[in-house]
């Protein structure tokens, strides 16, 4: 989580942030999973019930919004397709191929440390007033409990 520009004080980006790390969390449970089906494919869905709806309030607010500007499409349109592939990569897991877990591991790390460390804080930098009030009204309500708690609702 970024620690140094403050973009963690914006309302959406500190929830974003918020369930970045309740998202990494869940990696402990799917990884001492990988080796029963049952409780693997428990865990996958348990992430993936986090990790989805999280996704679909990215894009649908901050990402569609920084996409408007050249400077920040081809970013976005990068994090969107990790979104893809972390999607694909999961369920590839949680089906049975075990094998990719690291490579899940790593894309999802990488892709969060993306965004907390990279365009989370572009756009607190990049975005007005107008812009942010945009982004909070596209993007759907907190989905997990660490969204809501970091937005400061129960």
């Amino acid at each position: 989580m970024c620690s140094y520009c403050g973009c963690a004080d914006l309302e959406v980006v500190g929830r974003f942030m918020a369930e970045h790390e309740h998202i990494v969390n869940h990696l402990t449970a799917l990884r001492g999973a990988l080796h029963d089906p049952a409780l693997r494919r428990a865990a996958a869905d348990d992430l993936a019930a986090h990790l989805l709806p999280h996704v679909e309030a990215e894009e649908a607010g901050l990402f569609t919004v920084m996409a408007r500007d050249e400077l920040f499409t081809d970013h976005v349109a990068r994090l969107c397709g990790e979104h893809h592939e972390l999607d694909d990569l999961l369920a590839r897991v949680k089906d049975g191929e075990v094998d990719l877990y690291a490579r899940f591991e790593d894309a999802l790390r990488e892709h969060v440390n993306r965004e907390d460390n990279g365009l989370f804080p572009a756009a607190a930098i990049h975005l007005g007033g107008p812009e942010w009030d945009e982004v909070e009204r596209l993007t759907p309500g907190p989905s997990t409990a660490a969204g809501r708690a970091a937005a400061g609702r129960p």
